[in-house]
């Protein structure tokens, strides 16, 4: 006791106060007291309930709004650096199912927390960079194909390609936001996970580092990185209005590859012990002959593909099914997306007979999932190029 005590008094000025706008930021729902306090002492560790009460009182109504006796729900995103997109009014519609694939209209922290504990084998995601690139304003823009974090890029070949988040505009502010993201939802996920449970998170080489030094943080195992093979079309430029002044001169290299950090539940014994007891801990191969490798030759996603799922980062069915597959090391149990977008890992799941969970709260990208999964699973994909 004394030295949890310790710990409660050396917090550094204001960590309390990040604690508390870290978690109310990350949910959609108003919290009772004892609640906020729990999951505060989650994200920073052992806390006195009294500081948390105290921070609320005094911050209610500029930054709470108090919802009824001792429930509380942020009243301003800005407080917090998160953009909160209205959800405490969200209407959350009816899941949809597709094979062995369940998508759910749900806010992935609020979902995560009413699961049971040991009860996903792996997740497969590509999830918003601190939600700053998918607020309600960024979207806006990005659909009016003008301004905000997206890049449009030009037609090149008389091809429109994908637009980019340009996440050189990241502010320290969102950077630190960007973290604090990741480690909460990575100490949310960690119990709901089996033991041996691979965790792999597409990234950029940009900010792959806050990623994964929050999933370390959060209690889950460095297992390495996946590099997906491909040009990107981000970096390369030179100084932007100074093209003819620096003809020679790159502002950044040019993107040939995407990282995925691989993370891992922490396993039960060896790794032949948890892949009997849990059926997880390792990657499946491609064929028995061959290791599963961590270098996936991949292309762009393909137009037919973006026309039947238009999501401005929907990735190629050729590379996630390799990917899909291999999470499930004897090809049994559930993978999590809890980030699902319009659907393509739950469907790379589906073409493969796995049973697939998908969370998605933005009303848009959850209908068009539902649309685009059952199409994207019927897809053929190149039988050389899946087997790589």
């Amino acid at each position: 006791m004394a030295s949890a005590a310790k710990r409660q008094v050396r917090y550094a000025p204001g960590q309390v106060r990040d604690g508390i706008l870290q978690v109310m930021s990350l949910t959609s729902q108003a919290l009772p007291v004892k609640e906020i306090e729990d999951r505060v002492a989650q994200v920073i560790g052992p806390t006195p309930g009294s500081s948390v009460r105290s921070y609320l009182r005094l911050n209610t109504p500029n930054v709470f709004a108090r919802e009824e006796r001792g429930v509380y729900a942020l009243r301003s995103a800005n407080s917090a650096g998160v953009q909160h997109d209205g959800l405490m009014d969200q209407q959350w519609r009816e899941p949809f199912a597709f094979g062995r694939a369940t998508l759910h209209h749900a806010d992935c922290f609020d979902w995560l927390r009413q699961q049971d504990d040991m009860s996903i084998h792996a997740v497969v995601t590509d999830p918003p960079y601190g939600l700053h690139e998918y607020s309600h304003e960024q979207q806006a823009k990005l659909r009016s194909g003008r301004g905000g974090v997206w890049r449009i890029p030009p037609s090149f070949d008389g091809h429109l390609r994908s637009p980019l988040p340009r996440f050189t505009t990241l502010t320290p502010e969102q950077l630190e936001q960007l973290r604090s993201f990741f480690f909460v939802w990575a100490r949310l996920l960690l119990p709901k996970l089996v033991p041996g449970a691979h965790v792999i998170v597409a990234s950029n080489p940009l900010v792959s580092y806050l990623v994964s030094a929050a999933l370390a943080d959060a209690g889950l195992e460095r297992r390495g990185e996946i590099v997906r093979l491909t040009m990107t079309m981000r970096g390369g430029d030179r100084p932007k209005g100074a093209h003819d002044e620096f003809p020679a001169v790159s502002v950044m290299p040019r993107s040939m590859w995407e990282p995925w950090v691989v993370y891992r539940s922490p396993i039960e014994g060896r790794v032949q012990d948890n892949l009997r007891a849990w059926k997880t801990g390792g990657f499946r191969r491609p064929i028995e002959e061959k290791p599963f490798g961590d270098v996936i030759p991949s292309s762009p996603t393909r137009k037919a593909e973006r026309d039947l799922a238009p999501h401005p980062s929907l990735k190629p069915q050729a590379f996630l099914r390799q990917l899909v597959r291999s999470a499930l090391p004897l090809g049994e149990g559930v993978v999590l997306d809890p980030f699902a977008g319009a659907g393509s890992t739950l469907a790379a799941a589906e073409s493969l007979g796995y049973q697939s969970i998908g969370l998605e709260k933005d009303d848009r990208y959850f209908e068009i999932a539902k649309d685009a999964i059952p199409k994207l699973t019927r897809l053929p994909v190149d039988a050389n190029q899946a087997s790589r």
